[in-house]
């Protein structure tokens, strides 16, 4: 099987991907906002790269609340215009990155920045959506669990009670899949960003349940890849959407 995490729109990649023929796990985090190394994305297609330049400039030097009244002056007065025009640009970017997927086996779950709607209704008749449920997958039994940690209220975005409640649903499986990392410092925190995007619940499970493998994505510049937790092995299989690359396991 292959894995990939953090795909952001990279339609012609996950194309490539696809085309060696499943199983192929996604873990989630399909379309792109803004790619913040170059601020291309929805958010630059629809409101502006100027605006985007901006944004992101300030978010970069911590000033998040100037950041926000930026965003907030540029929807003023036209908040069912921009609406409507992201709603129509996100449905867009589903139809392009689930047809990548036309022809393949492929099980599919949902990051942070996903709407679990549009992508369950958007992939193709070879691809499956999966939350909350185990698999079996070349001889492997794989639990999946989607979503993402909460943060700034992406529609991706569960509850710690949330996800704890889809992991006790699981109980034991050999592989777990999820978008977050667990609360582990060095798997958890991204460098560029510098913000710890870990889940307790997630990090709960591995220590009680102590599957042999834990797959995972959403840090894009982690300050580890790979560690071990107890007998179990986790590792972020992204940033897809920079690499180009597939994790191959068995």
């Amino acid at each position: 099987m292959w894995l990939v995490s953090d795909v952001h729109g990279a339609v012609r990649a996950l194309r490539r991907v696809a085309d060696r023929g499943g199983p192929l796990l996604v873990l989630g985090d399909l379309i792109n906002f803004i790619d913040y190394r170059t601020n291309a994305g929805i958010v630059a297609d629809v409101s502006g790269k100027e605006l985007v330049d901006r944004f992101v400039r300030l978010r970069s030097e911590g000033r998040h609340d100037e950041a926000r009244e930026l965003w907030q002056h540029h929807t003023r007065g036209r908040e069912e215009e921009m609406r409507h025009a992201y709603e129509v640009a996100i449905e867009q970017a589903y139809v392009e990155i689930c047809a990548a997927l036309e022809g393949c086996e492929a099980y599919v779950t949902f990051g942070n920045v996903d709407r679990p709607d549009l992508l369950r209704a958007h992939l193709p008749s070879t691809a499956r959506f999966v939350d909350a449920e185990i698999l079996e997958i070349e001889g492997h039994t794989v639990g999946f669990a989607g979503g993402g940690v909460t943060s700034i209220g992406t529609p991706g975005e569960v509850s710690d009670e949330e996800m704890a409640a889809k992991l006790d649903a699981l109980g034991d499986v050999e592989i777990l899949c999820t978008h977050v990392a667990p609360a582990v410092d060095v798997l958890a925190t991204d460098v560029i960003g510098g913000r710890q995007k870990g889940s307790e619940p997630v990090l709960q499970y591995l220590v009680d349940r102590r599957p042999r493998l834990h797959f995972f994505g959403d840090i894009h510049q982690p300050r580890a890849t790979t560690w071990r937790i107890g007998p179990t092995t986790s590792h972020n299989v992204g940033y897809f959407r920079a690499t180009g690359r597939a994790v191959r396991y068995g």
